[in-house]
């Protein structure tokens, strides 16, 4: 909705294409994933209910700090488009990876050990989003400007904060609606 109000594109075709090419890393090793062991004891049965309700829950969280970053950029810190758009691209980022790790568990995150090819490439694929806008020719062919310190503390401050909201959402969704 916030993207209707802004008079230039979040993103650039560019950004997002190469925003999911990044993602599909981590994505990919998913079947490789260790799993937690008390998923497996005993067989499950697909409920459509629960996962439509998950997606619900889950995607209105991160609507919520969608706008907040929104803000944040457009604002308070009152940034020019190819600031916001690389900005932008970085927090996408970092918040698709930061929930992929979150919801492959029903534990805390931080409680249960990804496999090792899903750490790997979701660690190398966020040192990339920190490390892209800095590279040489970055701007040329991604449209992307080297941001200041003070706004990758901010953007961490917000992925931060969408991993303990999603953290906190998870506990309480399964507690209450999954049992």
């Amino acid at each position: 909705g916030l993207s209707l109000m802004v008079p230039f594109l979040p993103l650039l075709p560019k950004q997002i294409l190469l925003n999911n090419f990044l993602s599909d890393f981590p994505a990919m090793t998913i079947a490789g994933d260790s799993i937690d062991p008390e998923f497996v004891e005993k067989p499950r049965r697909w409920d459509v209910r629960m996962i439509r309700n998950f997606m619900v829950a889950f995607g209105l969280v991160s609507s919520v700090f969608d706008y907040i970053t929104f803000g944040v950029l457009l604002w308070w810190l009152r940034v020019s488009e190819p600031v916001f758009q690389t900005a932008w691209f970085v927090e996408s980022l970092l918040t698709e990876l930061v929930i992929l790790l979150i919801v492959r568990t029903r534990r805390p995150f931080f409680r249960s050990r990804p496999g090792r090819w899903l750490w790997m490439s979701t660690v190398a694929v966020a040192v990339a989003a920190f490390a892209l806008p800095y590279l040489p020719g970055a701007t040329d062919a991604f449209g992307f400007t080297p941001l200041p310190v003070t706004l990758l503390l901010v953007l961490a401050g917000i992925t931060l904060a969408y991993a303990v909201a999603n953290e906190l959402l998870k506990g309480y969704f399964f507690f209450f609606f999954v049992g």
